[in-house]
């Protein structure tokens, strides 16, 4: 009975022992299974990963290749507006060149005009100073005023070496001043002045003084117009100053009045140009033409001075 138990313990213990080893077996074996499953779907995911970044390099590059035929596209559209836009700008430079040769042709065609009008002008007062005829003097001369309006022209060349009363003498004639029906006519020639030699041009010297008698005798219904002639020797100028009783003038006008077509009343003849063109004629000839707000009046005084 003892061996048969023993006999059984002894079968139990091998099938416990068999049992063991083949389960530990079995369990190594799963292991070694979910290694391999493990690599497996490593293996798996590097593969996917490399799948989408294949992907994403392939989206890149179809972006890349889309923003470049874009950017080729408005490089030939660039292209295309600049040649449109040179061929543009050689019409227009063309049409320049054109519109200057005409400009030239006109300007050298008015000059021709300007300078054969210039000689008619001069032959016509020649013979209206042969013929002592003031009238025709004075109309003739108010045709180059519109020449004389323009600031910034260049300097009159003083040719003419006269006597200073000489100008003022001519001036008084051609305004007819003296001969005013409405005011008193008083001139008065320092004796230095009256000795002095002036170096001018003295057309247009008697024509800005002329404008300034003129001045006078319009804006002066009764009274006194007043033309005195002195010499500065200091500043070797000669001064013509012309005063008058009239209607007087503003001081906030006072340098208004030199503005081209300028007119403080309106009921007055004329083209509001006289004291501009006097002004002008002045600075040209190296002297200058200002009004006298000091003046005590009434009325108003303007000072014309050229050099001797």
């Amino acid at each position: 009975m003892l061996y048969a138990f023993i006999i059984v313990l002894v079968i139990a213990i091998g099938l416990a022992t068999g049992l063991y080893f083949q389960m530990k077996a079995s369990h190594g074996q799963a292991e070694e299974q979910q290694k391999l499953l493990n690599d497996y779907q490593y293996k798996v995911d590097e593969q996917q990963k490399l799948l989408d970044d294949y992907r994403a390099l392939e989206k890149n590059f179809d972006n890349i290749g889309e923003g470049y035929e874009q950017a080729l596209l408005s490089f030939e559209k660039m292209e295309a507006e600049t040649n449109k836009a040179k061929s543009a700008n050689e019409a227009l430079q063309k049409h320049c060149n054109s519109l200057q040769a005409e400009l030239d042709a006109m300007r050298e065609s008015d000059q021709k005009k300007s300078e054969t009008a210039k000689q008619v002008v001069k032959q016509m007062l020649a013979t209206a100073k042969a013929n002592g005829d003031i009238r025709a003097i004075s109309m003739i001369l108010k045709l180059t005023d519109l020449d004389d309006i323009q600031p910034d022209m260049p300097p009159i060349e003083r040719t003419d070496n006269i006597m200073v009363a000489q100008v003022s003498d001519e001036a008084i004639k051609i305004s007819g001043v003296e001969k005013s029906q409405f005011a008193n006519f008083a001139y008065n020639v320092a004796p230095d002045a009256a000795a002095t030699m002036l170096s001018t041009n003295q057309q247009k010297a008697v024509r800005a003084l002329t404008h300034l008698l003129d001045n006078a005798l319009k804006f002066t219904s009764e009274g006194t117009i007043t033309l005195n002639v002195s010499v500065d020797m200091d500043k070797m100028q000669i001064i013509y100053a012309v005063e008058d009783s009239g209607t007087g003038i503003e001081a906030a006008d006072a340098e208004r009045i030199f503005e081209p077509y300028t007119k403080l009343n309106q009921f007055f003849d004329g083209q509001g140009i006289g004291l501009t063109v006097a002004r002008n004629l002045a600075r040209r000839l190296g002297g200058d033409l200002t009004y006298d707000s000091a003046f005590a009046g009434p009325g108003s005084r303007f000072v014309l001075t050229l050099p001797m």
